[in-house]
């Protein structure tokens, strides 16, 4: 697929607010990158559906996996889906309750889904679990013939889509800003705690480098 920003098609682009998108690839991935967790939707039997799920990207491509004997899956390949990513940032408390918003970083793609073959299937799995955990794949038992089997991973195309992005303080009425009233904004994020050992993990197993040292994405 051409390098290069992100189609807009009629799906795609933003009708309002449309300041605040964006279609260049680089900041697409950059939100991508950022979290691990997307929603995909699909339609099966004229039905629609949102599961959440893990996603990674690769290249100009996202990835995702499940059971291989989900009827999601199975039904999904070749069909159109979309994929929606959020990261929020915080919550903007404007003079007024119209102008109450949130600061985010969002993407949505749209695409069809396409079954990674079976030769390249332990690749992408391993891609995705050393995206996190950098080293870990080579300290695990090694994936068996049951596993793989077990596992269906799709992909698509990045493609058509585009972000979408809310920064900075309220935007209040001009004669709101002569009131008395607090506004500004509360910021959050995401945060790791201490690593909590499986009780049955064996005496004297230290906990790895790659746990010890994990940062969240876009950290």
């Amino acid at each position: 697929m051409a390098e290069g920003d992100l189609r807009k098609t009629k799906r795609s682009q933003l009708k309002r607010l449309h300041e605040r998108a964006s279609y260049e690839r680089d900041r697409v991935n950059e939100i991508i990158d950022a979290t691990l967790m997307g929603h995909f939707a699909y339609v099966i039997d004229g039905t629609p559906h949102i599961i959440p799920t893990f996603q990674w990207r690769e290249d100009n491509r996202v990835f995702w996996h499940g059971s291989s004997a989900s009827r999601f899956l199975r039904q999904v390949v070749g069909q159109q889906v979309s994929l929606a990513i959020t990261n929020l940032d915080g919550f903007v408390l404007a003079r007024s309750a119209f102008h109450h918003s949130v600061n985010y970083r969002s993407v949505v793609l749209y695409g069809e889904a396409e079954v990674v073959a079976e030769t390249d299937k332990v690749e992408k799995l391993r891609n995705f679990l050393d995206g996190v955990f950098p080293g870990r794949w080579e300290t695990l038992r090694p994936i068996n013939k049951q596993e793989i089997k077990a596992t269906t991973v799709l992909s698509m195309a990045i493609d058509e889509g585009s972000a979408k992005v809310r920064s900075g303080h309220p935007i209040d009425d001009d004669e709101d800003y002569a009131l008395p009233i607090w506004a500004g904004i509360v910021p959050t994020e995401t945060t790791l705690l201490e690593p909590i050992a499986d009780p049955r993990n064996l005496d004297g197993v230290a906990l790895p480098d790659h746990v010890a040292n994990f940062k969240l994405r876009g950290k």
